[in-house]
């Protein structure tokens, strides 16, 4: 069987990195867009490209299998994030006749959420990290496992994938006061609870195995540098790894895979912690954000390697990793403001070149970049002969990129490629670096840097509140040509960088982390005002964010303390608590929507705002 016609279930750059694997191979590439995505490159290089109905969007599993049909697709391919690891759509697509490029639904069910995943790695008898695999309900069992286990422990919600829906917990205080338990029961999840390991390293594989039983691990990787699980910055292969510790990555790897007859690519991660302990974590049914670092380093299309398998082929000999190989992550965030998000319009976009450099972008100058979507521009890939050279062309890298209109976290990747805890191993001959690294020591120093370059005059305080209104001229100073950084209306009093437009000739957004209706930049609906912290009886966002449970009603009665809504950021929940008694009058939000801080949230009718009616 050969696959001819592939849908892409996606959008951006992964879409576009599948257009072209597909292009290699002579297949015909077939993409969805919604109306954002009329102008995106990947549209613009997929062979056929169709509108989605009105309303709908890439997690619309009925419009993606109606349009596969329509269109005569004979696979589809899901990228990462949507539905790439939704069982039911992998069901349908299978029972439609249609090739499902992925493990089969069985195999995602099985590794789908944590406690099932945790089930599976026992049954093959691969250690996960030290916890409770059943449903944890109540406050008394977590403070019995810490008693034993020790703090800080985290309680996950099931059915979070990807590192979201963690509470961390750090005494018996917390856990009696947590509103994990109630937020789990009102949106119908259940709870796990593991010990929080604060000093490992996140350790993975990247494996493929066939219908036939072949199995590789094409390389291993290091994701350690991350920030409330969300990765920054990866490397392949994992450097510095202890006498043996490949072995058994390798090993836990294919047991994993064994277990639940997983056909396609997967990715499996592991702790390691200091005494040399390897604890599982999670298998990703999918493909990965980071495959670009493997593919890379072993000169592997692992895009290709999926549609092989897909097609009932051999995994054969895959080439060894020669080498070593970066990826860094270019998000619209402020370092300075511990990786605040930041929007605006692309004014200005120069990606670097030349040896060992490869770029993954889906999007190009002049597309708006809004708080609806997921905050990554690119993907900055880079290679050499060495840890030592692949580090050297990546400070190259920084320096020629260059990103206006919005912020973007190269001063953080800067900062990471100069520090000897990264650049080299410790005394004991092993990386420095943890999970915890970056926000317990790379960011606060970049914050403090910031604050003290501060002189305390409104344009330096404006352009680190609001880092977009930053641009950058060229000007030649005795001959010299130099570049100079203003904040915005210095030079140009109405600089167009200054605000933006989701209506611009090219608001492409970022992936969505959501659907929902169309918003305002600010994340508020049409009429929506944005709230005011002092405006009695209004709930507001601290934060930009997802909803993902409402747990009160309007005409409900609450108390000062009661738990009102359950909003997810950086992959954590956190909890908004009513900070009055009072009659919940208005909840402009729903669940699934992303919000911006101070975004309205709830508004409650309480004695003081009646008062002032009055």
């Amino acid at each position: 069987m050969t696959l001819s016609r592939i849908l892409i279930a996606n959008r951006g750059e992964i879409a576009l990195r599948i257009v072209r694997t597909a292009r290699d191979l002579g297949a015909t590439s077939i993409l969805p867009y919604t109306p954002e995505d009329l102008m995106s490159p990947a549209a613009e290089l997929a062979d056929e490209a169709y509108a989605l109905p009105e309303g709908s969007s890439y997690t619309d599993a009925a419009a993606l299998l109606e349009l596969a049909r329509t269109t005569g697709a004979d696979a589809i391919h899901p990228g990462y994030g949507f539905l790439s690891e939704d069982a039911g759509f992998a069901r349908s697509i299978i029972e439609a006749g249609i090739t499902w490029v992925g493990p089969s639904p069985e195999a995602m069910d099985a590794l789908g959420d944590k406690m099932s995943a945790r089930a599976t790695a026992e049954r093959a008898q691969v250690a996960p990290v030290p916890g409770i695999t059943d449903s944890v309900s109540d406050a008394d069992t977590v403070i019995s496992f810490a008693a034993a286990h020790g703090y800080p422990v985290a309680l996950k919600r099931t059915d979070g994938g990807g590192g979201r829906g963690i509470t961390v917990l750090h005494n018996d205080e917390e856990v009696r006061t947590t509103p994990a338990f109630e937020s789990a029961a009102l949106g119908g999840g259940t709870l796990i609870l593991e010990r929080f390991v604060t000093a490992a390293r996140h350790v993975e594989t990247q494996c493929a195995r066939d219908s036939h039983g072949g199995f590789a691990v094409v390389s291993t990787r290091d994701c350690s540098l991350q920030r409330r699980n969300q990765k920054l910055l990866e490397e392949a292969p994992a450097p510095f790894l202890p006498e043996g510790v490949h072995g058994r990555l390798v090993e836990a790897s294919r047991r994993l895979l064994e277990t639940v007859d997983y056909v396609g690519v997967a990715t499996c991660e592991f702790l390691l912690t200091p005494e040399g302990n390897v604890w599982f974590l999670e298998v990703n049914p999918r493909l990965q954000v980071e495959h670009c670092v493997t593919e890379e380093v072993t000169g592997t299309d692992l895009v290709e390697v999926q549609l092989r398998i897909a097609e009932g082929g051999r995994l054969g000999k895959l080439n060894e990793p020669r080498g070593h190989s970066l990826e860094l992550r270019i998000t619209c965030e402020d370092p300075s403001r511990g990786l605040a998000p930041s929007t605006g319009t692309i004014t200005r976009l120069r990606w670097p070149a030349g040896p060992g450099i490869r770029i993954e972008s889906g999007v190009t100058e002049g597309d708006v970049v809004t708080p609806l979507f997921d905050p990554m521009l690119a993907k900055i890939i880079v290679t050499g002969a060495s840890r030592q050279q692949a580090i050297a062309r990546a400070r190259r890298a920084l320096r020629e990129t260059v990103v206006e209109g919005v912020t973007v976290c190269t001063a953080l990747h800067a900062e990471v490629l100069t520090r000897p805890d990264f650049t080299a191993p410790d005394k004991a001959g092993q990386l420095a670096v943890t999970t915890r690294w970056i926000e317990n020591e790379v960011l606060p120093e970049l914050a403090q840097a910031a604050s003290s370059h501060s002189d305390g005059s409104q344009a330096d305080s404006e352009a680190v509140a609001n880092p977009r209104t930053r641009s950058s001229y060229i000007i030649e100073l005795n001959g010299r040509r130099m570049q100079l950084t203003l904040p915005d209306g210095i030079l140009a009093p109405t600089n167009p960088a200054r605000s933006f437009s989701p209506r611009s000739n090219r608001a492409q957004p970022l992936r969505s982390r959501s659907g929902g209706a169309a918003r305002s930049p600010r994340g508020t609906t049409s009429g929506d005002k944005e709230a005011t912290f002092s405006e009695p009886g209004v709930i507001a966002a601290p934060m930009q964010a997802i909803v993902t449970r409402i747990c009160v009603e309007p005409g409900q009665q609450v108390c000062q303390g009661d738990l009102l809504v359950v909003l997810e950021s950086m992959k954590m929940e956190n909890y908004v608590h009513a900070l009055s008694d009072g009659t919940i009058s208005e909840i402009p939000v729903s669940a699934g929507r992303t919000v911006s801080a101070g975004d309205v949230l709830v508004r409650m009718s309480t004695p003081e705002n009646d008062s002032e009616e009055a």
